[in-house]
């Protein structure tokens, strides 16, 4: 089943989150990932809280492709380095419908 990780992003060191971007491009494709949407260009509809600087989501082919990425040596160091040049949140999400009403 496909999972699509969701992150929104706040930037506090644009300099550490320039090489993250270009080398996690790069290792995310490589685990076979596919970006469907990294971007500032936001229109919020609802809700209280403030929307984030950025909006990723990135297609996996499966939660285990996903978190072999996430948890991977390559990563580690990467991750450490967004996590020192940025806040946010970042989710895993199952490409389902709980109700099984959509077609997925």
């Amino acid at each position: 089943m496909k999972h699509y990780a969701v992150a929104e992003i706040n930037i506090t060191d644009p300099a550490r989150l320039r090489e993250y971007v270009t080398h996690t491009t790069r290792l995310v494709e490589r685990f076979g990932g596919r970006y469907l949407a990294r971007t500032s260009n936001l229109e919020k509809l609802e809700g209280e809280r403030p929307a984030p600087q950025i909006l990723l989501i990135i297609a996996w082919p499966s939660k285990e492709a996903a978190m072999a990425f996430y948890n991977s040596d390559e990563y580690r160091p990467l991750r450490e380095s967004r996590r020192s040049g940025s806040t946010g949140e970042s989710l895993l999400v199952a490409g389902e419908d709980i109700n099984r009403i959509a077609r997925m």
